[in-house]
């Protein structure tokens, strides 16, 4: 049986012109590989909007996995993110001028939920083929974090597999900044997209190996 990939990505926000995650998505939609095909979807970068629209692709599409893809300036590696938090406290405004304080994404609903992808296989898979990739502790508290709760509560009690990678900033994002913030090029962001689709294909049981922070 051929299994349906969803990837998503975000359009641009916080008045930038790229976002890293939608242009390596981007140029995935349609591939395949043995045993999947993948469909490519974009999602604003507004609160409940982007969670309404990734549901209504979850409905339409009926995938096997899904990965939600976002970025995080300022991580030099591409990380693959264990757990989301009931918790939306944006420090910017999305691109519908929100900025929610301490409010739950869904109201009553469990404090986390724990990605169900084989995240350090993924990492590892990542880090075979020369990639900087590494498990995070923390999907931030805006978007990103608002969209991968979203997700794996919609999920919840199915058998889809579903999860949440962040990827750093371009080359050419970080030219742009004072900070000099880490970056990586798109060919290599695209190619730990591709080797993170593979393994969750094609791994059942994740991998059992130190991926935890000290702090």
């Amino acid at each position: 049986m051929i299994k349906t990939v969803l990837l998503t990505g975000f359009e641009p926000f916080n008045k930038a012109t790229v976002n890293p995650a939608w242009e390596a998505v981007r140029a995935l939609d349609g591939w395949s590989g043995e045993g999947f095909r993948v469909e490519a979807r974009q999602l604003p970068c507004v609160f409940v909007d982007a969670n309404e629209a990734l549901a209504a692709m979850v409905d339409e599409l009926h995938p096997d996995i899904v990965i939600a893809v976002g970025q995080a300036g300022g991580r030099a590696e591409i990380s693959v993110e264990r757990v989301a938090i009931n918790v939306d406290d944006a420090s910017i405004l999305d691109n519908a001028g929100r900025q929610p304080v301490d409010r739950p994404i869904v109201e009553d609903g469990p404090a986390a939920y724990f990605s169900t992808l084989p995240i350090k296989a993924m990492v590892a898979a990542m880090r075979a083929k020369g990639l900087a990739a590494g498990v995070s502790q923390t999907a931030g508290t805006f978007v990103c974090n608002h969209v991968f709760y979203g997700l794996m509560h919609h999920t919840a009690g199915k058998p889809t597999r579903a999860g949440f990678i962040h990827v750093p900033f371009l080359p050419e994002q970080a030219e742009e900044r004072p900070d000099d913030p880490p970056s990586m090029a798109l060919d290599d962001i695209i190619l730990g997209i591709m080797t993170a689709v593979d393994t969750a294909v094609h791994v059942e049981r994740d991998v059992a190996q130190a991926g935890g922070a000290t702090h």
